[in-house]
């Protein structure tokens, strides 16, 4: 069989690896990916065979993938989190077309919105949309358009790519952005690192989080209106008090 794994490896630690991820890289003859993510796979895998490239060289890395597997070897193309978020997924299948005798399989891993998330407290609990700050792939206008449309719809908002060096700016520019339409008290948080060596968490208010400063191993959190602190974690009810209260009026 021709076998090509698309796999999500979560944060990058074992204990971040879902069991299906594991089967996938286990049976993997070869493991593909970003050199960061093949580095935070190494000490599990220490004897089997890598095939990295560097950022900015994302579809060669697919091509290669696609044509050792079509070759018939087993293959895991690794990406954080979930491939299919802002993963290699895509743009993976997409080629695929051209290989019709491998059998691509999607395994699905724990994305930074989750396991951020679960750092702060239960920021998520109510309606939340996921937007990246990188406009090397997306415009800017399109990323400031999406920005409004979640303030005004009051959405929890999970933020990737906050910045780079090329990108210092990006973060302070959304939080203006989100600051004509919501609260400067809006209760946020980051979390930078997750699940690895070095991982550290702040919350504060939207107004202090336009003076932060980010990078791309940073995970931004925007609480809706109904975000609180509670206990030092970040909240967002959903909703079940006012419920009870109504039926207890009622």
């Amino acid at each position: 069989m021709k076998q090509l794994f698309i796999v999500g490896i979560g944060p990058g630690g074992p204990e971040g690896l879902t069991g299906e991820a594991r089967r996938a890289l286990d049976a993997a003859e070869v493991l593909c990916g970003y050199t960061v993510y093949l580095d935070l796979l190494a000490p599990l895998y220490p004897g089997k065979e890598t095939y990295s490239t560097p950022m900015t060289r994302e579809l060669e890395r697919c091509r290669w993938a696609l044509e050792t597997a079509s070759a018939g070897r087993t293959v895991a193309m690794v990406c954080s989190g979930d491939a299919g978020v802002y993963g290699m997924a895509g743009p993976l299948l997409q080629m695929a077309e051209e290989y019709p005798e491998v059998e691509t399989a999607v395994i699905p891993g724990v994305t930074a919105a989750l396991s951020g998330a679960a750092v702060l407290g239960a920021p998520l609990m109510n309606d939340f949309c996921v937007i990246s700050l990188s406009d090397l792939l997306t415009p800017w206008e399109a990323i400031e358009k999406r920005l409004r449309c979640a303030a005004e719809g009051d959405f929890s908002i999970c933020i990737y790519n906050p910045g780079s060096k090329k990108r210092a700016g990006h973060l302070k520019r959304a939080c203006e952005i989100l600051l004509e339409t919501k609260s400067p008290e809006t209760v946020c948080g980051w979390v930078r690192n997750i699940g690895r060596e070095g991982q550290e968490s702040k919350l504060l208010t939207l107004a202090e989080l336009s003076g932060e400063t980010s990078d791309m191993f940073t995970t931004v959190f925007v609480g809706a209106s109904a975000t609180q602190k509670i206990a030092g974690r970040m909240v967002t009810p959903r909703g079940y008090e006012k419920k009870n209260a109504e039926k207890e009026d009622g």
